[in-house]
């Protein structure tokens, strides 16, 4: 029998700080798909940093500042539309293409891409992969605590989920862009100018971006309900989220069968529509900057748009700093909800509000638990929605005292455009385009964090959850 050497036994720690630095640097990134998502984004805000910052990025030739260039970066890869530069003239056709790259990296997730890769590459998916990608679709994963697939996407649906996020976005893009040329055509456009219009208009709305490639943005389409609506089209298709795109394209018009997460979110995100419709109506329809000057129909087309818009869409017709401060506070609140979970869309997501809705009005019947379309919804679920709610408000409240700070603005237009940027939707009163430097900083971190995701990035800090072997004596405290 050979001898083997002890040697050979003993695992060899890598010689140089180099190799050792890189160890630890796969450890810290591989150790929880959270924290991964966080190093990546990270990354990639800081290669498009780079670029953005490049000569041949501007239209002038010139060096765009960090500054600019960051929030750029943060914006395009968070898919969020707000800028700090005039997104018509400054950039170049490199700079743009940029933008259009970045944000179709930015709205698939980095998680979700590299698993789609992955699967072209190896064509299948190894376990750890999917694990991976299905933290993507599903936050809980990242939570550390029970998962019920019945009410998500299951494992072994993950590479089924990956071929129709792949799918359904080239299908739907396209099929946007093919709508649009025609459209923009007849309302005056360029025929070769919109052969690159269609295409960013339909990619700007499925990923719920909200920039626009001519001067003027949607205010020469204002009157064209056509376009305007295709627009909206697009908007609710990319934030309804994939899982639910994979629920429908799977089960088709069988509702029973659907998932409780399909049925939350699409109930929901029609309901704030036509909520937020009926708001606007109701609060914008005697103002003269607004919808004082529109007929009836007009009026009334405008206000769903306007509610589709600031649920994520982040397109404008009217000028958001028109508005009267009761409907800044509406749009305020639809914006910090969101669309769905998965989705290209941003906020605390309508799935939270819907848990939430559902806990109060168990606890208001007195039910032990809480449920809905027969199915009961754990406890660990009411706590994530909870936490996602408290860090969203907090995140909210801290981005707007120092704002307000800085720039002196009212205070109803700063909430409006720190909530625009955490929820990643892309409207301003025009708080955003006149910061300072160290406001422009404030405003890319809240957009990080907005889109990163707030239970992704609690995680992502304290990743290893620890196990308790052991029960406290309960005593309840008196609450409320």
């Amino acid at each position: 029998m050979p001898r083997v050497s002890a040697r050979r036994l003993i695992p060899q720690e890598p010689g140089s700080w180099i190799q050792r630095l890189g160890v630890k640097l796969r450890d810290t990134t591989t150790e929880s798909p959270a924290r991964f998502a966080v190093v990546i984004f990270v990354s990639l805000i800081a290669l498009f940093t780079v670029l953005f910052s490049l000569p041949a990025a501007s239209a002038d030739g010139q060096q765009t500042s960090l500054a600019d260039a960051l929030f750029t970066a943060v914006s395009t890869i968070c898919v969020t539309g707000l800028a700090t530069v005039d997104m018509d003239s400054h950039w170049s056709p490199f700079g743009n293409a940029l933008v259009f790259i970045g944000v179709q990296v930015g709205a698939l997730g980095v998680l979700t891409l590299a698993s789609i890769l992955g699967l072209v590459i190896s064509k299948r998916l190894g376990l750890r992969a999917k694990l991976i990608a299905a933290g993507d679709s599903n936050p809980l994963r990242v939570h550390g605590g029970p998962v019920n697939e019945g009410q998500t996407v299951r494992l072994g649906e993950v590479g089924s989920l990956l071929l129709t996020v792949a799918v359904s976005t080239l299908i739907i893009e396209v099929s946007l862009a093919v709508i649009l040329y025609p459209l923009l055509v007849i309302a005056g456009v360029d025929p070769l100018i919109a052969l690159w219009e269609a295409p960013y208009y339909g990619a700007m709305a499925f990923t719920n971006t909200g920039f626009t490639p001519n001067a003027g943005g949607l205010a020469p389409f204002a009157d064209d309900h056509a376009i305007l609506f295709v627009l909206m089209l697009g908007v609710f298709l990319g934030s309804i989220g994939f899982p639910v795109i994979f629920t429908l394209a799977k089960q088709r018009w069988h509702y029973r069968q659907w998932s409780l997460h399909a049925k939350l979110t699409l109930i929901t995100t029609v309901i704030l529509f036509f909520a937020g419709a009926a708001m606007f109506l109701i609060l914008e329809y005697d103002n003269p900057a607004t919808f004082g000057s529109m007929d009836a129909g007009n009026t009334t087309f405008q206000a769903f748009f306007m509610s589709a818009m600031t649920r994520s869409g982040g397109f404008s017709v009217v000028d958001q700093a028109d508005l009267h401060g009761s409907s800044l506070l509406v749009a305020s609140m639809l914006m910090f909800v969101g669309g769905g979970s998965a989705s290209t869309a941003g906020g605390i997501k309508v799935t939270t509000l819907a848990v939430l809705a559902l806990a109060v009005f168990s606890e208001a019947k007195g039910r032990p638990s809480v449920q809905a379309f027969g199915r009961r919804i754990p406890s660990d679920v009411q706590r994530v929605a909870l936490s996602v709610v408290a860090w969203g408000a907090t995140i909210v409240a801290a981005s707007t005292i120092i704002l307000t700070q800085i720039t002196k603005a009212p205070v109803e237009h700063v909430l409006f455009d720190v909530i625009s940027g955490f929820a990643t939707v892309g409207l301003s009163t025009g708080i955003a385009e006149n910061l300072p430097d160290a406001g422009v900083y404030v405003l890319a971190a809240t957009m990080f964090m907005g889109r990163v995701g707030t239970v992704t990035l609690a995680a992502a800090v304290a990743a290893s959850s620890k196990t308790q072997l052991y029960s406290l004596p309960v005593e309840r405290p008196i609450v409320g």
